[in-house]
């Protein structure tokens, strides 16, 4: 079928492909559309995540990637991005849909937004014509650089589809999504009104301090219960909140270049060792919850009237981090995005085929609210099928 064909559908269904910072694996979903712009209507019809192998997990968080092994990710993440959604085509043919385009985040291998004259760019890896050649579709992919070639900062990228999933006439709301990096999208009633930003590190530094204080034996604080029984020591808390990007006013967007384990944590990890492990994960994890709520307090709150947090991605089941912040904002109802019918791990993923359905239809789909973009652009390359 034609792409103008796909556009004249009342009805169109799309595989969203996301693949986080933290490198864990690879969410995809099945997601029915009707329409486009504000008035868009979706319904999440399946959802999967298909971790990465171990051994691309590893090279995927390398601090460096030579030409060679980039040019060699980029075709393996593609093959593994094909495959789950291939997954989710068999879901498809299940249940009787026809699915008409895949929308694919890439997997981002470095972003460098504008900042003080520096350089810029932003790269992802999962080379869309594997995706198509395997799937048969056409895919929509590379949604970043086209805002940033507007002025923006390329992310964040969801508040377009935040808008559409969340938004209510009658009340504000703020969707915070905590992958690896942490973002807010700031929800009011109207859609030119729509702020979003990174708060700052989310999942990449909890992940990361887990790897270096276990020396790459465990990935993760599941639930939060190794923060849960340390204290925070308040030194390295206020060393963690010094770094200038929480100083930045929005629109502002960052990555693993400022808050890669790395570049932020090992050093500092390493010089306190005398402290327990549970002392220095509760300090870490209390660092990415005040940041938000830091980021919440001063530039959301005077603005809005905000009455409640919806919360998505892998920080929401990390209990510790979550009672953390709703002690930081006790005004404020704290929600997972799963009691609205979005899974908080399928968020992303439905985001994208949301942006992917507004570049087959040619509906521009970035905020400059939330990107500092010059106008509104029209996002994404589309790959054949």
């Amino acid at each position: 079928m034609s792409l103008t064909a796909v556009r004249r559908k009342a009805t169109r269904f799309a595989i969203g492909i996301m693949s986080g910072t933290s490198c864990d694996g690879i969410d995809v979903a099945l997601v029915r559309i009707k329409g486009t712009g504000p008035q868009m209507l979706i319904k999440l019809v399946d959802f999967k995540t298909v971790p990465y192998p171990p051994a691309i997990q590893l090279r995927l968080l390398a601090p460096r990637i030579d030409a060679h092994e980039l040019c060699a990710l980029n075709f393996e993440v593609g093959e593994r991005m094909a495959e789950a959604a291939k997954s989710l085509l068999v879901s498809a043919r299940e249940q009787m849909c026809e699915v008409d385009f895949i929308a694919s985040s890439g997997h981002t291998i470095a972003h460098m937004p504008p900042r003080n004259g520096e350089p810029e760019g932003t790269l992802q890896v999962g080379e869309s014509s594997v995706i198509a050649e395997r799937c048969g579709l056409p895919v929509i992919s590379d949604f970043r650089t086209r805002d940033m070639a507007a002025g923006g900062q390329g992310a964040p990228l969801v508040p377009y589809a935040d808008w559409i999933m969340f938004h209510r006439d009658d009340r504000t709301s703020i969707c915070l999504n905590i992958g690896g990096i942490a973002n807010v999208t700031v929800v009011p009633p109207k859609f030119e009104d729509v702020i979003a930003f990174d708060t700052g590190p989310g999942n990449m530094i909890i992940d990361g301090a887990m790897r270096l204080l276990t020396s790459g034996d465990q990935d993760m604080d599941m639930d939060g219960a190794v923060a849960a029984r340390g204290v925070v020591i308040d030194e390295f808390l206020d060393y963690l909140l010094d770094h200038p990007y929480f100083a930045q006013t929005p629109p502002k967007s960052t990555g693993r270049e400022e808050f890669g384990p790395e570049v932020y944590l090992r050093d500092a990890i390493i010089s306190r060792r005398d402290h327990s492990f549970e002392d220095l994960m509760a300090t870490v994890t209390a660092a990415v919850a005040y940041s938000i709520v830091r980021a919440i307090n001063r530039f959301v709150r005077p603005q809005f009237g905000v009455t409640r947090l919806i919360v998505s991605g892998g920080g929401a089941h990390n209990r510790t981090l979550i009672e953390r912040i709703r002690q930081g904002l006790p005004e404020i109802v704290v929600r997972s995005s799963d009691e609205y019918g979005i899974p908080a791990d399928a968020r992303e993923a439905i985001a994208f085929a949301v942006l992917g359905n507004e570049t087959i239809c040619g509906t521009p789909a970035n905020v400059p609210g939330a990107t500092g973009a010059r106008h509104r652009v029209r996002l994404g390359k589309i790959t054949p099928a």
